[in-house]
């Protein structure tokens, strides 16, 4: 090929190189835009439903419940928000929220908050603690008059995306008769439009560690001299995740001289750390921290390892009508779950870790409205989340410990006047896990729930399926491996949900695998060469081929050279004799 014709043809590569990364910045412009998009309407999706939901009446008795008289009630509770010193902005938007009288974490802190003092609040989980420490950063900004050139002078902490967006959504309706900016930073969204947001200037400020450390350090116009006040929610999770080396950097270049407000559900020798790092002299305020709410009836189901599957997918088909969340262990069951199901004919909804963050947002939101609907689920969505008049929590893989159950269930039942249901599924061999909740939670009333009818039917379809459908088998493979490593992997729970007690073949059955998988099954898949090493391979074996054809038994580069080595060369039979000592 001449010289003018290379030319011209790197000339073509180019320009379509140049129109298919047009096209590609075409395309995450529009999913960005859907984000935002997504973000601003899940501003306007409402904290509580006034409509009571109707609920099936099932045959367990119900707790009779308690009502307290006036002289029972604590001096905290009932105590309306107009008391408050706030401003009459901040009083307007909390009654267009629909909220009238404090709760008693919000009474307890509050006050506290609005002094300016250093807080560590514990309170269990739908307390109310969110709308605590918002009021005191929309007040702080208030009183200081914060305009967009001074800069960011509060900044929000939480450990999910999922988490930082409904904080975001409360303070966008807090905010609705202020003048001070906000925004949100997530990680999965354009990072590109969040500096130009920094850049223009954000009072309020939510964010999750990560997504916040990387600005704080790449975006030159992020001015973060004048923060004020940090404010970290659910501590204990942030640390879980593995945020500790973020909070760290992030403590060391904010400015010392803040107020600082720590929320989390329990106390752990890592929040003690980050307390000591945080703040010297705090003022401490906990509530009933190990403690669920009274209106949730709590039951379990025991289930065999090969029946898990069956029962769960009956009784999702028997509870469509309601709101339910189901919870697993890992994103590889979920994801397997998920496709399975809806092969089934049995429409699901998930969020995982796995997950884009425009889907995550999109399903987040859609769950929110619907009012009926199955969400799957990893941890993810276990801490803070509020989604409105959810009917069921079913754990279908077990809790680390008592407090990961404690976070689950309390995804319901959340606030005054609703109430929910809470199912375990358990082998025989777990039931002790029951006696463990009772200690814990104050004798508690566990009931039985067990089912009318099954779908027998269902485990010859799903093993069917799981071994027709080889992408369908992947995912029930890789849902066994999760399944089994996070059973593993207990840590206060381990006498009960002990790994050396599973049957691991009727835990596969459960998968809809008649064999058990190889634990080590993913390493070795990456270790087969790809299709492009398979073609080099393949190209070189054929020109070996070719030029022993033309050369004899093996290719020569020096015709010469090599002609007279060859006529040297002793034969096979001599040079076997000569390494193995053969004899005529």
């Amino acid at each position: 090929m001449e010289f003018q014709q290379r030319l011209l043809m790197r000339k073509i590569r180019k320009t379509e190189d140049h129109k298919i990364g047009l096209y590609k910045l075409k395309k995450k412009k529009e999913q960005d835009s859907k984000t935002e998009q997504l973000l601003k309407e899940g501003a306007q999706v409402p904290d509580k439903i006034d409509v009571k939901r109707k609920t099936e009446v099932d045959d367990a008795p119900q707790p009779k419940k308690r009502k307290l008289n006036e002289e029972e009630t604590s001096d905290n509770e009932h105590i309306p928000f107009d008391s408050l010193n706030i401003s009459d902005h901040t009083k307007k938007a909390i009654a267009e929220m629909g909220f009238t009288h404090m709760t008693e974490i919000q009474s307890k802190t509050v006050p506290i908050l609005l002094t300016g003092k250093h807080l560590v609040g514990e309170a269990k989980t739908g307390s109310g603690k969110t709308l605590a420490f918002l009021i005191r950063a929309v007040e702080l900004m208030y009183e200081l008059s914060f305009k967009p050139r001074n800069g960011t002078g509060v900044i929000i902490l939480s450990p999910t995306r999922e988490l930082a967006m409904q904080i975001f959504g409360v303070l966008k309706a807090l905010m609705k008769y202020h003048s001070q900016t906000q925004a949100l930073i997530i990680g999965g969204a354009n990072k590109k439009l969040e500096a130009e947001k920094l850049f223009n200037g954000v009072n309020i400020l939510v964010a999750t560690p990560g997504r916040l450390l990387y600005h704080m350090e790449n975006t030159k116009n992020f001015n973060f001299e004048n923060v004020i006040c940090l404010i970290v929610d659910e501590m204990d999770k942030i640390l879980n995740i593995g945020f500790m080396k973020e909070m760290n950097q992030i403590v060391s270049l904010l400015p010392k001289s803040r107020q600082t407000i720590l929320f989390s559900a329990t106390t752990t020798q890592q929040t003690e750390a980050l307390k000591n790092l945080l703040v010297k002299e705090a003022i401490y305020v906990s509530t009933n921290v190990v403690g669920i709410a009274e209106n949730i009836r709590q039951r379990f189901m025991i289930c065999p390892s090969e029946d898990r599957l069956v029962k769960l997918f009956t009784f999702l088909k028997q509870k469509r009508k309601m709101k339910i969340m189901v919870f697993f262990s890992s994103c590889a069951s979920v994801i397997f779950h998920h496709a399975l199901f809806n092969f089934l004919d049995l429409e699901v909804m998930c969020i995982h870790g796995d997950l884009k963050q425009d889907k995550r947002t999109r399903i987040f939101f859609q769950f929110c409205r619907a009012e009926k609907g199955i969400l799957f689920g990893t941890d993810i969505v276990s801490r803070g989340l509020d989604f409105p008049a959810v009917d069921w929590i079913i754990q279908y893989d077990p809790p680390n410990d008592i407090k990961d159950y404690i976070h689950r269930i309390g995804r319901t039942a959340r606030g005054e006047g609703s109430s929910g249901n809470a199912l375990m599924m358990i082998r025989e061999e777990e039931l002790s896990f029951g006696n463990v909740l009772k200690k814990a939670l104050n004798d508690i009333t566990i009931f039985e729930l067990r089912l009318d009818r099954i779908l027998p039917d269902i485990r010859t379809t799903v093993e069917t399926l799981v071994g027709r459908n080889f992408k369908l088998k992947s995912m029930a493979k890789e849902a066994f491996r999760g399944y089994i490593r996070s059973y593993g992997s207990q840590s206060s729970l381990k006498s009960i949900f002990d790994i050396n007690k599973l049957d691991r073949k009727l835990v596969a059955r459960s998968f809809g695998l008649r064999f058990i998988p190889d634990m080590d099954g993913a390493a070795a898949h990456r270790t087969v060469p790809n299709r492009r090493e398979r073609r080099q391979k393949e190209r070189e074996d054929a020109e070996y081929s070719n030029k022993s054809k033309e050369n004899g038994r093996r290719p020569q580069h020096n015709s010469e050279q090599n002609g007279t080595e060859n006529l040297n060369r002793p034969n096979r039979k001599e040079r076997r004799r000569q390494q193995f000592g053969y004899r005529d």
